[in-house]
C-alpha cells in the first residue's frame, strides 16, 4: 500500500470516528470543556475546520498545477516537512501552543462544525486520490502562518492527516472525560 493509500485510508477512519463518536452526542457534551482552557469536542473539530479552510484549496491548486502524469509516488523529506509532522504526530504528546488566529477556545459552536468537517474530510479523501497523478515532491504548498516556506505535496498532505488525527484522538479523550463525570 502507498503512503498516499495509507493517508486516504486514514482521513477515511477520521470521517468515520466523527461520524459514528461525535454526530449524535448531545450539543451540551459536545461544547463540554474539561478545564477552561482545554478544548471541546467541537473546539478540536473547529480547530481542523480553520486547518481544513486555508489547506485543502492550497493543496488542490499544488496538485492540480503538478499533474503532469510525470508522477512521484515516494514521498522524500524536508527539514520543513520531517519537523512539521514530528510535531504533529499523534504519539508525539507534548502540548503545543497553536496560532493564535487558529485557536478556537471559548468560540460558539454548534452542529454545523461537524458538518464542516466531514465536508472538508469528504474534500481531502478527494485531494488524496487525485494526488495520485501528482509529483508528491514538488514544493508547493505554502505554509499557513508562513507563507515564505512551502511544503513539498506529499509532505503537506501527510501533515493534515496526521494533525487530523491528532486532534480527533484529544476529541476522544474529552468524549470519555464527559462519560467518566456522567458516571460519577
Amino acid at each position: 500500500m502507498t503512503t498516499l493509500e495509507q493517508l486516504q485510508q486514514t482521513a477515511g477512519k477520521l470521517y468515520q470516528i466523527v461520524n459514528t463518536e461525535f454526530a449524535s452526542l448531545d450539543l451540551s457534551l459536545l461544547n463540554f470543556k474539561p478545564a477552561p482552557d482545554s478544548w471541546s469536542i467541537l473546539e478540536c473539530l473547529e480547530h481542523l475546520n480553520r486547518y481544513s479552510r486555508y489547506y485543502n484549496p492550497a493543496l488542490a491548486k499544488a496538485i492540480a498545477a503538478n499533474s503532469d502524469g510525470n508522477d512521484m509516488q515516494s514521498i522524500t523529506y524536508s527539514w520543513l516537512g520531517k519537523k512539521s509532522l514530528d510535531m504533529v504526530r499523534p504519539q508525539n504528546t507534548k502540548k503545543h501552543k497553536t496560532v493564535k488566529h487558529m485557536n478556537p477556545n471559548n468560540s460558539t459552536l454548534d452542529r454545523k462544525t461537524i458538518q464542516e468537517f466531514l465536508q472538508h474530510q469528504t474534500e481531502l479523501i478527494n485531494l488524496l486520490g487525485s494526488a495520485k497523478s501528482a509529483n508528491l515532491n514538488k514544493k508547493a504548498v505554502p505554509v499557513e502562518f508562513f507563507k515564505l516556506l512551502k511544503m513539498r505535496i506529499g509532505e503537506a498532505l501527510e501533515f493534515v492527516v496526521l494533525h487530523q488525527e491528532r486532534h480527533l484522538q484529544q476529541a476522544l479523550r474529552v468524549k470519555q472525560q464527559v462519560a467518566q463525570q456522567a458516571a460519577a
